[in-house]
Parts: structure tokens; C-alpha cells; sequence
């Protein structure tokens, strides 16, 4: 399917999807290696100046190819990207798979 930006959506087939944890992990990695900072999984990104709107715009690129969903319209919104817990759960909002009990963020 072709998004109106021109993107494809593509359907993650390639074994199990990552666990909240995994993803969560692999976020944290990211923001670490970009940001030179550890960061808590439930740390406000843009409260403590550790990120701008241009960085959010790398997040979504980042969220959209590895994790082959499409972030569009309301999604967009800045509270998805805040913590590495909103954005395990975005992640699972768009591939369409509840977390798991005890995932990261309950």
C-alpha cells in the first residue's frame, strides 16, 4: 500500500515481531549513540532539552524503517515520541499487536 507521502507500507513477514523490551532496548541504543546520554525508558525527551523538533523528525525515519510501519496524520503528534515508553507503545499501535502484560510502561 502507497501513503500519500509516497511511502509503502510494508508488513513486517520476516519471523517474530520484537518484544516491547527489545524495542525498547534498540531505542534506548539509538538515542544513546545520537545523543552521547543514557536515557530512562520513561524520561521526557523534550523536557529536559535532550531533543528538538528536527530530532523527532530522525525518530520518526528511524521508528518507520526498522520497524517498517508508516507514521502519518495524528500520529505525528509530539507526545508519541516524549519517552522511549510512548514509543514502544506507538510501535505497537501501528503494527496492530497489543503489548504484553508487564511490558515496558504498565
Amino acid at each position: 500500500m502507497t501513503t500519500p507521502s509516497g511511502r509503502t507500507d510494508a508488513v513486517h513477514t520476516a519471523g517474530p515481531l520484537p518484544s516491547d523490551e527489545d524495542i525498547a532496548a534498540e531505542l534506548l541504543d539509538f538515542l544513546a549513540e545520537r545523543t552521547r546520554t543514557r536515557w530512562e525508558p520513561d524520561q521526557d525527551l523534550f523536557a529536559v532539552g535532550g531533543m528538538s523538533s528536527l530530532f523527532a523528525m530522525q525518530l520518526v525515519v528511524h521508528l518507520e524503517q526498522t520497524h517498517q510501519i508508516a507514521i502519518s496524520g495524528a500520529d505525528l503528534m509530539l507526545d508519541n515520541f516524549r519517552t522511549v515508553e510512548a514509543m514502544v507503545r506507538l510501535v505497537n499501535k501501528l503494527r496492530g499487536s497489543a503489548p504484553a502484560p508487564g511490558s515496558v510502561g504498565e
